[in-house]
């Protein structure tokens, strides 16, 4: 067993409570490759920004949850060693399903968890919710749970649903209160996959439901909040993939601007996965149609590598979180 405090991470709750109080979010970047991994670390230490790294279930069930641990120590050494100092970095389980999964990531070194019951009856997700903030704050291990289902599908298919739930603030305070969970996930009009918003009739996008966040945040004032599926999804990446090789059809990102409205408003925590890996796939794509006799894949991923690293300043930069270390 691994405790987290041994590798030199922290859990969320101080990281959230200053967050709030500054008016900031702070990037959750989901990352696949150790090229994601270290470009995450290459923009966390020029920015000095906090950090939470990401571990879906899919990453879960590729390199187990101790390789996770161990990595991410390795780059948090890595921001000291060269001079960064303390960074504050979290590694979070994103969208765990059962009790059993948490506490196995807990118990080997995860210093945040998220258990999403969104799916299950209001009363079975209190119930599931409340029994891992128990163990996890026995642990010391911050809690992430989930109201509300957002549309599109998970990395692993789950909730794979062609409409949303939005969020009910008065069951959030409800939910809050009998869970004693310590940040939650909610649906306000962003979506999982590649189209994450349906534009108006006049083809323009609407605006996220910052009717309900603010709702939310007069009801429970200082608690935090959490956005999924924010990511951006930048057209001259699309563009790339497809030039290449590739068929992407119909993709709709969230605007910055609203993911930084909600950064200043209840929002401590934006999760970002699709632009890592449409980023590091358009890139993939064209240096191999360059280089089409390459076997030794360091032709490509020394390349890649920057160009996440600029992306991944740049969200910290929309968040607000540039220089909170």
């Amino acid at each position: 067993m691994y405790q987290y405090k041994e590798l030199g991470l922290h859990n969320t709750r101080d990281m959230f409570a200053r967050a709030y109080r500054d008016g900031y979010a702070i990037p959750a970047l989901n990352f696949i490759s150790i090229e994601q991994f270290s470009a995450i670390m290459d923009a966390c230490k020029e920015k000095r920004s906090p950090m939470i790294l990401l571990a879906s279930p899919n990453l879960h069930r590729q390199l187990g949850d101790e390789v996770m641990a161990r990595l991410t120590q390795s780059g948090v050494d890595r921001l000291r060693n060269e001079g960064a100092g303390d960074v504050p970095v979290a590694l979070h389980l994103d969208h765990g399903m059962t009790y059993e999964h948490c506490v196995h990531a807990i118990e080997n070194g995860f210093s945040s968890v998220m258990i999403d019951g969104s799916a299950l009856p209001f009363e079975e997700n209190i119930a599931l919710t409340r029994k891992v903030v128990e163990y996890a704050h026995a642990h010391d291990v911050t809690v992430e749970g989930e109201l509300g289902v957002l549309s599109g599908a998970e990395e692993d298919g789950a909730h794979d649903a062609g409409y949303s739930h939005y969020t009910d603030p008065a069951m959030v305070q409800e939910f809050v209160t009998r869970t004693g969970v310590d940040s939650l996930a909610i649906s306000i009009g962003t979506s999982h996959g590649l189209v994450k918003m349906k534009p108006n009739p006049d083809g323009t996008l609407p605006e996220l439901r910052f009717d309900i966040l603010a709702d939310i945040q007069y009801r429970l004032p200082g608690f935090p909040i959490v956005l999924h599926g924010a990511s951006n999804i930048m057209p001259q990446y699309v563009d790339m993939i497809n030039q290449y090789g590739g068929h992407l059809e119909e993709t709709i990102g969230i605007p910055e601007e609203q993911v930084a409205r909600a950064a200043q408003m209840a929002v401590c925590k934006v999760n970002i996965a699709s632009d890592g890996w449409i980023v590091a796939l358009a890139l993939t794509r064209r240096i191999l149609a360059e280089n089409p006799a390459a076997i030794d894949s360091r032709v490509f991923t020394l390349k890649v590598r920057p160009v996440l690293a600029e992306m991944y300043k740049h969200k910290i930069d929309v968040m607000g979180s540039a220089g909170k270390a």
